[in-house]
């Protein structure tokens, strides 16, 4: 739809407005790399619910590649260089990151990162830099406007299929489709003017 628009109208957009469907790691991606800020919830299962450290709680440090925890240690994907470039680091997938055994062995805060494993891992998808471009607009006061703008078209959509009854489409074709819509709309719109402009008021014979 953005490649039919930039093509027909010339048109970019600065921001797209979605619900978490769109919060995927490769779409993230995608709008970022086009200067695309996304302004999506982001779709997110890392965190937990049994109360030990999420991935939210450690530090990502990009210079170095490496995450750092809590407790100020580092959970590397590689600890030495490789000779041959196909067993490092590809930037491609899902990188794991862990920390030494014998460092979280010896840890006083074991029990709220890993009680149950030897060491911390943390795993980091390939679009990680997206979603974190997505969490911090998801802080911004522009980010409450569009949520806000979201919800009230989507809410139209609803009323359509809830209050007018358009569940289900009773012509076929693209051209019935649009003429069925035109209609609801329609209707729609006129329940919208009814209740902006006061039915007039009949003058009582005196």
């Amino acid at each position: 739809m953005l490649k039919r628009v930039k093509e027909r109208f010339d048109l970019h957009p600065e921001r797209l407005i979605a619900d978490t469907a769109y919060g995927t790691g490769p779409m993230l991606g995608w709008l970022v790399d086009r200067k695309i800020a996304p302004h999506i919830p982001v779709f997110d299962k890392a965190g937990r619910s049994d109360g030990t450290w999420s991935r939210a709680d450690f530090e990502w440090d990009a210079e170095n590649d490496q995450y750092i925890c809590p407790e100020g240690e580092a959970l590397k994907q590689f600890r030495r260089n490789y000779s041959d470039p196909n067993r490092g680091p590809t930037g491609k997938g899902v990188a794991l990151y862990r920390a030494l055994k014998l460092t979280c062995q010896i840890c006083p805060s074991k029990a709220k990162c890993c009680p149950n494993a030897d060491a911390r891992k943390i795993t980091r998808e390939e679009h990680e830099d997206a979603r974190q471009v997505a969490r911090d607009i998801a802080k911004t006061r522009q980010y409450d406007i569009s949520m806000k703008l979201r919800k009230k078209v989507e809410m139209l959509f609803a009323h359509l299929k809830r209050i007018l009854g358009l569940g289900r489409l009773r012509l076929r074709g693209p051209c019935g489709a649009n003429d069925e819509f035109l209609l609801a709309a329609t209707a729609q719109n006129l329940r919208k003017l009814a209740k902006i402009f006061p039915a007039p008021q009949q003058m009582r014979k005196a």
